[in-house]
């Protein structure tokens, strides 16, 4: 007769945690609620104290640091009153919070408010509440629908750069002579700065009278190269500098993920007897559309925080043909010192991005479930 082994429950049964009482829940909540108003109070107070609605208020902004951090600690404990061990967990999250909100929420918060103020630091009025004056002019500004529109193109050659950097990498996850040197080559642009490629090419390999490319380009029959002269002409010329830095980071992203993708799947399609183009059409591209997805996404923020090369070469010009949204918020902060427009211009920019890149990722994920 064989003995049976009573199994303790315990085997089964994780642990229980504990529970924090009724009477500590209400004390968590009620001082995570406490906390909250009294820091808004704060921050309403401040906000009315600085437009001028009232008297009362701080001189600075430093109380509010305070309060936030007052906040910050109040709500660390309620968490613990009112979730017992579980709130002792969260407390490793709420450096992580906290760090979120002091430097994402509350400049976003503080930039709004700047935004709905006129502020041009050559008058000596000082900034003044003017409520949405700076966005109703932003609408009727044309050269900031102009910039707008530069975005729009500058971000299509995005697929440009990509298709020529797909090249590029298959050219280079090739078996072919010199492999290692022509990726060194290749990778050289990404390693410049933009500044230094707006001096090297845009200043002195491009310049109309005595650079190079012009003298070349009258060798040949071009009776005037004037590269940035023409808007569409300057356009291209904008976007070529900064697809010839950006194009070696696209590389080699796709070419890592060439490498990592398996032989034998390629090595399958050939024997089934399809050709190169039906092989990078049916096999290669579709198991590199996520690492494609990723690095373009990449690629586009970036690009729309192209300024850089935009500012050393052309300034915007000619007429702020080549202008891009960065640049003239730039330019505007800079050559009309108007602080509060600028921001205005500055943070719908920030929701078109988060607008866009939400549909971008939407999007590239309905791709991607497709092609699998």
């Amino acid at each position: 007769m064989q003995n049976s082994v009573p199994v303790s429950d315990d085997l089964h049964h994780q642990p229980a945690t504990k529970r924090a009482p009724r009477s500590r829940k209400a004390a968590g909540r009620a001082l995570v609620l406490l906390a909250s108003l009294g820091f808004l109070l704060v921050v309403f107070i401040q906000v009315l104290h600085t437009t001028g609605t009232i008297s009362a208020g701080f001189s600075d902004w430093r109380p509010i640091l305070i309060a936030y951090l007052v906040w910050a600690v109040a709500f660390g404990v309620g968490q613990v009153l009112t979730r017992g061990e579980r709130g002792q967990r969260a407390l490793f999250l709420l450096p992580a919070v906290f760090f979120t909100v002091a430097v994402v929420i509350f400049p976003t918060i503080f930039g709004i408010y700047i935004a709905s103020l006129d502020w041009n630091l050559s008058s000596i009025e000082g900034p003044r509440f003017s409520g949405f004056d700076n966005l109703k002019g932003m609408l009727n500004d044309t050269y900031y629908w102009n910039a707008l529109g530069n975005m729009v193109f500058y971000t299509v050659a995005v697929l440009g750069e990509y298709a020529i950097a797909f090249g590029l990498a298959l050219l280079l996850s090739a078996e072919i002579r010199a492999r290692k040197f022509f990726r060194v080559v290749f990778l050289l642009p990404m390693m410049l700065s933009p500044v230094a490629v707006s001096w090297m090419i845009g200043k002195s390999l491009l310049e109309y009278r005595f650079g190079p490319a012009a003298t070349l380009a009258r060798y040949l029959g071009w009776d005037n190269p004037a590269f940035f002269a023409s808007p569409w002409m300057a356009r291209l010329s904008i976007q070529a500098m900064d697809a010839w830095v950006s194009i070696p980071f696209i590389m080699i992203i796709l070419l890592a993920g060439l490498q990592a993708m398996p032989k034998e799947v390629q090595e399958a399609a050939k024997v089934d007897g399809a050709n190169g183009w039906q092989s990078f059409w049916h096999v290669t591209f579709p198991i590199m559309l996520p690492v494609s997805i990723t690095v373009l996404i990449i690629r586009i923020i970036f690009k729309l925080k192209l300024a850089d090369i935009v500012i050393n070469v052309t300034a915007g010009g000619p007429g702020g043909a080549t202008d891009t949204v960065s640049s003239f918020i730039y330019r505007v902060y800079r050559d009309r010192s108007n602080v509060g427009y600028g921001t205005a211009l500055a943070m719908v920019y920030l929701l078109l991005i988060i607008v866009l890149l939400t549909l971008m990722l939407r999007l590239s994920k309905r791709w991607t479930q497709k092609v699998e």
